[in-house]
C-alpha cells in the first residue's frame, strides 16, 4: 500500500510537470493566441498544451498509469488539459486527497469531437449517408467534357472536386465547375469545388525531342506468326483518338474522301521495309484500318493508294507528335544539371563508345542554385532515381548516380526534383499562383497552397486573399522536411483564417523525411492537427494500382483502411477512377466501426460466443 501510494504521488508530480509546462508555452504564445479567429482560440491553446505535453517521454509514464489500471493518456490529442487533470484528480484520490482539478477554457472530449466535426463540415461540406470520412477526388481533364463521368463520381461517394491548376486552363476548369454544379444542384449536400495552387514545382526541363515516327508491333506467337495486326486509326484530326488502338495516322480530309472500306494504303517506312496497311471500315469522319507488318512510318511518308489491286493515287500523311525521349541512367553514372533552360539530352560517344559528352539536363527553378551545396543529395521522378551532388558551378551541377533501378532509371522532362537536405528559398506563392487565384477565388470553395514551407508562406496567401475580399477556405499542403518541422507554426498562422485544413502529401514528403521515416511523419501530422481539432487529408497513392489499372494491391488495401483516420482521403486521377471511389466508399464504412481518428473501436464480433470468426 505505501509503495502504491508512493507510485501515485510519484506520478502526481510528473503530470504537475507537464501542466506547468504546458501553462508556460500558452503564456510565452500569448501573442499567437490573440491573433487567433475567435472560432479557433480553444483549439489553438489546445495545440499549444499538446506541444507541451510532447516535449515530455511519455513511455514511462503511461507504463506506470496501465500497472495502476489508470487511463494512459492515449488518445488525449484533442482534449489535452482536460485529459491531465482527470488523471491528476484520480491520483488525488488515490493519495486520499478528495479534491478536483479544474480549469480554464477546457475543451472535454465530447467538445472536442464536436469542434472537429464542425471544422470539417465547414471546410469539406456534408459528408456521405453512413460514412464519415469525405472522399476526394482529382478530376481528369475528360471530366469537361463527360459529364456522365461527373455524374457517376457523385453517385458513388466523391464529396469534393479536386481540380489541380498545374494542369489545363481556366477555360477547361470552368466546364469541370459547370458540370459538378449542374451534377449536384439537386442534391442539398452539394459537392465542393477545391483549387490546387501550382506552386514552385521543381522538375525537370524540357528534353530534345524524339523523331516523329509511329511504330507498329503486332503481336506474335512463339514461332513469329501474327496473331494480332496492329489496329490502327486514320482521320484528319487524331488530337483525341478512340481508345485501344496501336496507332493514329493524320491524313487530309481532301485525301480521306478517296479512301473506302477494302482499300490497301502502301508504303516504304523509315527501315526500307514494304508495308500494307488494310483498311477494314469507316467510323464517323475516320477510318479502321490494320497492319499485318512490323514498322516504323514517320511524318511526311508518301503512301500509294490502291483499290482493287490497282494504284489510283498517292497519299501524303500528315505529322506524328515526336516521341518522348528520356536519359539512361545506371548507379555510378554521371549526370549534369542545367541552370539555364537548355533542352536535355543523352550522352554521347564516339566510334569507338567511348563517352565523349555526359547527359544533362535542366530544372524549372534555376533560382536552387543559389542554395544547393557539394554533398546534398538530390531525387528525380518520386525518388526512383537518387544522386549526390558532387560539383557546382554558376551555369550547372555535376551529379553522381548513386541508386537507380537494377535495368537503369529513365529520366524524362517534367519530372519532380527533390532537394531535401538543401535550404532551398523558395516562396508558396507564384506568378502564376497569383494569377490563377481571382479564378479560384470566384468558383472554388477551397485554395489549396502547395510547398508551405513556413508561417511567410500562409501569410502571403491570406494577404492576397485580403485583396480580393476573400472568404475561400484554405489547405496547406504539407510535403517537405521544412514544412513538417515548422506545422505548429504554420497551423497557428493559418488559424487566423477560417476554415483551414492540412494535406498530407505523402509522394513528395516520403522522399524529404525518408521512406523509413514516412509512416511516423503521417502519424505525427495526424496527431497534431487533431489537437488544433484541424480536419485534414491524406493524399498520395491511395488506390492508385486500381485507379489506373483496375486492381488493387493488398497493400493499397491496407493502406485505404488506415486513412479512415483522417477526415478526407484524396483519390488522384486514372482510367478506373469510379472503381476507385466505389471500393474506397466501402473500405472507409467498414473501417469506421473500428477506428475513430486514434481511438481503437471494438464492435460486437460476430460468433465470438462460438470462439471463432
Amino acid at each position: 500500500m505505501i509503495l502504491r501510494k508512493k507510485k501515485t504521488n510519484h506520478l502526481r508530480l510528473q503530470i504537475d510537470r507537464i501542466i506547468k509546462e504546458a501553462l508556460q508555452l500558452e503564456e510565452a504564445s500569448a501573442k499567437e493566441l490573440s491573433l487567433i479567429h475567435p472560432l479557433y482560440k480553444k483549439s489553438a491553446l489546445n495545440l499549444i498544451h499538446y506541444m507541451a505535453f510532447r516535449n515530455f517521454s511519455l513511455n514511462k509514464i503511461q507504463e506506470e498509469l496501465s500497472s495502476l489500471g489508470l487511463p494512459t493518456l492515449n488518445n488525449v490529442e484533442g482534449h489535452v488539459m482536460e485529459s491531465l487533470l482527470a488523471i491528476k484528480t484520480i491520483l488525488n484520490f488515490f493519495n486520499g486527497c478528495h479534491q478536483v482539478e479544474t480549469g480554464k477554457d477546457i475543451i472535454t472530449i465530447k467538445k472536442a469531437s464536436h469542434i472537429l466535426d464542425k471544422n470539417t463540415k465547414a471546410l469539406f461540406g456534408f459528408k456521405s449517408k453512413k460514412r464519415r470520412t469525405r472522399i476526394m477526388v482529382t478530376l481528369p481533364t475528360t471530366a469537361a467534357t463527360d459529364k456522365s463521368l461527373v455524374r457517376n463520381l457523385l453517385l458513388k461517394g466523391m464529396n469534393s472536386a479536386r481540380i489541380n491548376c498545374a494542369h489545363d486552363n481556366p477555360k477547361i476548369w470552368k466546364l469541370m465547375i459547370s458540370n459538378i454544379i449542374e451534377k449536384s444542384k439537386n442534391n442539398k449536400k452539394a459537392c465542393k469545388i477545391m483549387m490546387d495552387l501550382s506552386g514552385p514545382k521543381l522538375r525537370t526541363g524540357l528534353m530534345q525531342p524524339g523523331p516523329e515516327v509511329l511504330c507498329l508491333k503486332p503481336r506474335k506467337n512463339n514461332v513469329g506468326v501474327v496473331e494480332q495486326p496492329s489496329r490502327l486509326w486514320l482521320s484528319s484530326d487524331i488530337s483525341n483518338p478512340p481508345k485501344n488502338i496501336d496507332g493514329a495516322i493524320p491524313i487530309k480530309k481532301q485525301w480521306l474522301d478517296f479512301i473506302k472500306k477494302g482499300d490497301l494504303l502502301k508504303c516504304i517506312d523509315s527501315s526500307g521495309k514494304n508495308i500494307t496497311i488494310n483498311i477494314t471500315s469507316k467510323c464517323g469522319d475516320g477510318y479502321w484500318a490494320e497492319c499485318f507488318d512490323s514498322a516504323y512510318i514517320t511524318s511526311g511518308t508518301r503512301f500509294s493508294l490502291h483499290k482493287k489491286n490497282k494504284q489510283i493515287k498517292e497519299i501524303k500523311i500528315g505529322c506524328f507528335t515526336p516521341i518522348e525521349t528520356y536519359i539512361d541512367l545506371n548507379i555510378g553514372d554521371s549526370l549534369i544539371l542545367d541552370k539555364n533552360p537548355i533542352l536535355g539530352e543523352n550522352g554521347k560517344y564516339n566510334e569507338k563508345g567511348k563517352l565523349i559528352t555526359l547527359p544533362h539536363i535542366s530544372c524549372t527553378l534555376p533560382e536552387v542554385f543559389e542554395d544547393i551545396q557539394v554533398g546534398d543529395p538530390i531525387f528525380f521522378d518520386d525518388g526512383k532515381i537518387e544522386g549526390v551532388i558532387k560539383n557546382i558551378s554558376k551555369k550547372k551541377a555535376l551529379i553522381k548516380i548513386i541508386n537507380a533501378s537494377d535495368r537503369g532509371g529513365k529520366l524524362r522532362q517534367d519530372k519532380g526534383i527533390n532537394l531535401p537536405e538543401s535550404k532551398l528559398r523558395i516562396n508558396g506563392l507564384t506568378v502564376k499562383d497569383k494569377k490563377d487565384l481571382p479564378f479560384i477565388n470566384k468558383w472554388a470553395d477551397v485554395v489549396s497552397l502547395s510547398f508551405v514551407n513556413s508561417v511567410e508562406d500562409v501569410k502571403e496567401l491570406t494577404e492576397e486573399l485580403k485583396k480580393l475580399k476573400s472568404d475561400l477556405g484554405i489547405i496547406l499542403k504539407i510535403e517537405t522536411k521544412k514544412g513538417y518541422g515548422n506545422l505548429p507554426k504554420i497551423l497557428l498562422q493559418a488559424m487566423q483564417s477560417y476554415p483551414i485544413g492540412v494535406m498530407i502529401a505523402r509522394g513528395d514528403l516520403a522522399i524529404e523525411t525518408g521512406w523509413k521515416n514516412i509512416a511516423t511523419v503521417q502519424e505525427e501530422i495526424l496527431r497534431v492537427c487533431e489537437a488544433a481539432h484541424i480536419p485534414n487529408i491524406l493524399a498520395t497513392q491511395v488506390l492508385e494500382n486500381l485507379a489506373k489499372k483496375g486492381t488493387p494491391s493488398r497493400a493499397e488495401i491496407t493502406d485505404a483502411a488506415f486513412a479512415q483516420r483522417a477526415e478526407c482521403v484524396m483519390l488522384n486521377k486514372g482510367y478506373h477512377i469510379q472503381k476507385a471511389v466505389k471500393l474506397l466508399d466501402i473500405i472507409l464504412k467498414k473501417m469506421q466501426y473500428y477506428h475513430k481518428k486514434m481511438e481503437t473501436i471494438l464492435p460486437k464480433l460476430d460468433n465470438s460466443n462460438k470462439l471463432t470468426l
